[in-house]
């Protein structure tokens, strides 16, 4: 069991890397990535100017219900690869005309956003 005060301490020190600006800087890309298109970890990572940090990213959009309403079933990682705790996201993507290769990942060459 997670004792109260690690939680809190937890907290805080996401606190000094995750602020309010970083995380509308990221929610702002994903509300952009049009229906049908999908877009990864990493491309979100250094349109940011922090190319090292996709996980960052992941971590803002786990938290992404705090902001708003965000599309966030349209990002993968590098691979096409679904998000494993994200039970809707494959009916999110099928909804929208994303269709998954047989390993169960995005086809990226042919879904992937390409901002020109």
């Amino acid at each position: 069991m997670i004792s109260f005060f690690f939680l809190c301490e937890k907290i805080e020190s996401m606190k000094k890397i995750l602020d309010d600006d970083l995380a509308y800087a990221i929610l702002s890309i994903v509300s952009e990535v049009p229906e049908g298109k999908v877009v990864t970890f990493g491309q979100i990572a250094k349109m940011i100017g922090r190319e090292q940090n996709s996980r960052l990213v992941g971590k803002v959009l786990s938290n992404a219900s705090y902001y708003g309403d965000y599309p966030c079933h349209r990002v993968v990682n590098h691979n096409g690869r679904l998000a494993p705790s994200f039970a809707r996201q494959e009916e999110l993507l099928r909804s929208e005309g994303v269709m998954l290769k047989e390993n169960n990942c995005v086809d990226l060459k042919k879904y992937q956003w390409r901002i020109d």
